[in-house]
């Protein structure tokens, strides 16, 4: 009876679950004022696309049926209701509350990452979104406090959550054999789940409650998840009560045959004693060959473009949608969450295609991580040129988001999975040090936004920001097209302590030996005369 359960739903099953709902969490906590904003400053009168394309764009329903709602919604806002309780940003000010998350978000990067190693994936992804829910209920009265106190709350929480993403890549290393990291790694994209719940979500506490409301409700989310997480997830296969014998051998013998080496403290981290384990955990991280390794350089880039693409799409779709194409705030809410929902579908279906390659050999690991950051970054690219040219036609607009958003989820087989197949003894540290690199992203691409923008909320704007974001990501595909491998790289195997301490042990019996020799009084010296035949004695 019990195995059957445990074939019904293996404990990688169950942390799929707990991972995707936690980046879902994660997500929601820091998408929650993206949406929220719009409900918080004071309205615009038009949108630019009202202003600057008048009736129905070439026929189209969606267009009409867009330009009739906003009329509807604008007059009845404009007919005399108050907005004494929202404040008056302006694109700028609402670009710097935007960005403020990511201002120090890269600092914990590669601290989370270290953390991971040393004190396991549980404790550092776990309390990272648990205190990020904890000050989440201080965000309305930081607001009503200040703009100033909203940024600093804001800039906390980012700062806290940079310990989350890089921690998740060492339970990776240590739970998923390497012909299911593509899939397993599709549950980092919870995190696109968590952004299309957050963004209807949050339209509908709006309009039912007030704005303050939303950050109460993912507040509470947020603690829920940590207690199931408390109790159903461990740091290793070897740390969990309740895993079946078949899957703990499956796990452990599909990461040890994955190695191209047969080091002892690495395998530790799964089969060996505590001692094995708190070795590997000291083991000093080979930094120069790190930083001077190409490949890793090469993914980082890739990455670069997938993060500035990806943040633009999610951070300014709910004013790019309300502002310029002119939809109220139920409808920004739908039209900003859906892509997020194609962007998962997206990522699961594609992860499992990319498995299969692998699991067949029809194509090789680097052949597959660079088709899938092609269709990521790449792809993503075309259609945010596709977006940036849609201009006056609502119906196009809104395909080239969704279908851009979607696409990006590509990057579960992509350059994620490639940390830990460079170095899977390392992973979470590169992935940590990646996006030290690549999270300042998340706020300089909301700054130029609020620079392009700033009082000026038009199309030929909006375009050239599209434009921007569409460079990153065309440059990134092309480098990592090029360049890119997930080849396991020399150095994951380094082991500088343990050749220095054979070296050592070799160095020291060389030496007592050169003592001994020396010194002719010595006990051993006395010993070897008396054992010595006269022809070897001293005259």
């Amino acid at each position: 009876m019990t195995k059957e359960k445990r074939e019904c739903m293996s404990c990688r099953d169950v942390l799929w679950i707990l991972v995707f709902w936690g980046f879902a969490v994660n997500y929601m906590l820091r998408n929650n004022l993206n949406l929220a904003i719009v409900g918080m400053v004071v309205p615009r009168e038009t949108s630019a696309a009202a202003s600057e394309c008048t009736g129905p764009r070439n026929g189209s329903a969606i267009g009409a049926v867009r330009h009739v709602d906003h009329n509807i919604t604008a007059s009845s806002e404009a007919s005399g209701k108050s907005f004494d309780d929202r404040y008056h940003w302006n694109e700028y000010q609402q670009g710097l509350a935007l960005g403020a998350y990511y201002w120090l978000h890269w600092v914990l990067q590669l601290p989370g990452g270290l953390l991971a190693r040393k004190y396991g994936t549980k404790m550092v992804f776990g309390l990272g979104n648990l205190l990020v829910a904890l000050t989440g209920f201080l965000i309305p009265l930081a607001a009503h406090y200040s703009l100033n106190a909203l940024i600093c709350l804001r800039v906390i929480q980012g700062l806290i959550a940079g310990i989350v993403w890089p921690s998740m890549h060492d339970m990776t290393a240590k739970w998923i054999p390497p012909n299911e990291r593509s899939r397993f790694v599709s549950s980092y994209l919870g995190s696109s789940v968590g952004a299309a719940i957050t963004y209807p979500l949050c339209a509908f506490i709006i309009a039912a409650y007030d704005w303050e409301a939303v950050f109460y409700v993912t507040s509470v989310v947020g603690i829920v998840w940590y207690g199931f997480w408390l109790i159903l997830v461990y740091d290793t296969p070897r740390d969990h009560p309740r895993i079946s014998d078949e899957e703990r051998n499956y796990i452990i013998k599909s990461l040890v045959e994955s190695r191209n080496d047969n080091d002892d403290d690495d395998d530790g981290v799964v089969v060996g004693d505590d001692e094995s384990r708190k070795k590997r955990r000291s083991k000093k991280v080979p930094w120069g060959a790190i930083l001077t390794s190409g490949p890793f350089w090469v993914t980082i880039i890739a990455h670069w473009g997938g993060v500035w693409g990806f943040i633009t799409f999610m951070t300014q779709a709910p004013s790019y949608f309300n502002y310029v194409q002119g939809w109220n705030i139920n409808a920004t809410g739908l039209l900003s969450g859906s892509p997020h929902v194609a962007r998962m579908l997206f990522s699961y279906t594609f992860s499992m295609v990319a498995d299969w390659l692998l699991r067949t050999k029809r194509m090789s690991l680097t052949g597959v991580r660079k088709f899938a950051n092609l269709v990521c970054v790449g792809g993503q690219g075309v259609l945010t040129v596709g977006l940036a040219l849609s201009g006056c036609e609502p119906a196009y607009a809104t395909f080239f988001m969704i279908t851009g958003t979607a696409i990006n989820g590509a990057v579960s087989s992509a350059t994620i999975p490639v940390f830990v197949e460079l170095s899977p003894n390392y992973a979470s540290v590169l992935f940590g040090f990646c996006n030290l690199v690549t999270s300042p992203a998340g706020f300089i691409s909301p700054l130029v936004v609020g620079l392009l923008t700033n009082n000026n909320q038009t199309i030929g704007q909006w375009r050239l920001v599209f434009l921007i974001s569409a460079a990153n990501l065309g440059f990134s595909a092309i480098v990592h097209l090029v360049w890119g491998t997930a080849e396991e790289q020399p150095w994951n195997n380094w082991k500088p302590r343990e050749k220095s301490a054979k070296e050592n042990v070799e160095g020291a019996h060389r030496e007592v030996r050169g003592l001994i020799a020396e010194k002719p009084g010595s006990v051993e010296d006395k010993d070897n005369e008396a054992r010595d035949t006269p022809t070897t004695q001293r005259p």
